[in-house]
């Protein structure tokens, strides 16, 4: 069975009285449609309140939105105030203007999952960097199944999140080769982060300014080779009289 026919089959039967653009409109339902993206096409999910999932077209969404949702989809157009913003919120990896809907998701992961906005393209974090932005510093674990939950990955970027030992790790958009694809595709090349991480490289310095980054950090990959030292970890770089970059806050 396709993704449509999938799809179609969450319609179901309305209340009595409720047209779709009632149930669209009240919440009732979500509409969904069809976008690319550079993994493929992707269904979205959207209601009154702003995106609430994303999922890859090739797999079963159908079963996962009624598990986690447990709302009926209609085939509809994003509302028009941002509709438009959908195409370039999945390209750009951030919602931007568009509008999310995290009720899916306990406060403190949708506090994880905006501060995940902020990690720019091209760039990764690990766990312990969000739980430390989120002002809990012993939480790497619990933001690890966060990304695990992510209702609208491609747009809320959990991709950029790697693992605290700095392997690129898993993901819940098809697994990590599609992860290591959207990475690829953005110019974070996950192949140099394996190999730091299997090189326990957390942060990277640059000899002339004295200011240690995450290695894929634009202040940092902008620095001449010749003065890049590594580093085991931040208090590593700072005893060796290194100060921390205020751009990427390692």
């Amino acid at each position: 069975m396709n993704i449509e026919r999938q799809l179609e089959g969450l319609t179901g039967p309305l209340p009595d009285g409720i047209t779709e653009g009632v149930a669209l409109g009240t919440g009732i339902a979500d509409g969904y449609d069809f976008y690319d993206s550079p993994v493929g096409q992707v269904v979205v999910t959207f209601n009154p309140n702003g995106v609430s999932s994303l999922g890859l077209a090739s797999e079963d969404f159908a079963g996962y939105f009624t598990q986690r949702h447990g709302r009926s989809l209609i085939r509809a157009e994003a509302p028009s105030a941002w509709s438009g913003h959908v195409a370039s919120a999945i390209e750009a990896g951030t919602p931007g203007r568009l509008p999310v809907d995290l009720r899916s998701v306990t406060d403190f992961q949708a506090r994880i999952l905006r501060i995940t906005t902020t990690i720019p393209k091209g760039e990764v974090r690990p766990y312990g960097w969000l739980a430390r932005e989120a002002a809990r510093p012993g939480a790497a674990r619990a933001v690890g199944s966060t990304m695990a939950r992510n209702p609208i990955p491609l747009i809320i970027p959990c991709h950029r999140v790697v693992r605290s030992d700095g392997t690129i790790g898993a993901y819940s958009l098809g697994g990590p080769h599609v992860k290591w694809e959207l990475l690829t595709h953005e110019g974070a090349d996950p192949v140099h982060l394996e190999d730091l991480a299997e090189h326990q490289v957390r942060v990277q310095g640059n000899r002339s300014t004295h200011i240690f980054c995450n290695p894929t950090c634009r202040a940092i990959r902008r620095s001449k080779p010749e003065n890049v030292v590594s580093f085991k970890s931040g208090r590593a770089a700072e005893a060796a009289g290194f100060r921390a970059c205020e751009l990427c806050r390692p």
